[in-house]
């Protein structure tokens, strides 16, 4: 299991917002819903695309290339053509700094 990696600074990311850092080989996205913080990998897993760059609608993100929704607080996949989840990974901030970390 590796470390934690920094984010941004928690000023930084608004709510509605993410940032993409990576973990390794893996791109984990963390979102800003209202205040609260999740991330996610940044992988649909119907075709490897990323899922950044697509919509949010409430906690779901929409796949900007064919449209499955993913649930950024857990990874499930909400609708096809996505059916299996993608991963979520945890966060915490520490001294006003966002961190993540891929911890499978």
């Amino acid at each position: 299991m590796s470390g934690w990696v920094r984010v941004c600074a928690r000023g930084e990311l608004l709510p509605g917002e993410f940032k993409v850092v990576y973990d390794g080989d893996t791109l984990i996205a963390v979102f800003n819903i209202d205040g609260d913080l999740y991330a996610v990998e940044d992988v649909c897993t119907h075709d490897g695309g990323e899922l950044t760059g697509g919509e949010l609608h409430g906690y779901e993100v929409e796949c900007p290339r064919h449209g499955a929704r993913f649930d950024v607080r857990t990874g499930e996949a909400l609708c096809a053509p996505a059916y299996a989840p993608t991963a979520s990974f945890p966060v915490k901030v520490e001294d006003g700094v966002i961190y993540t970390r891929d911890d499978r």
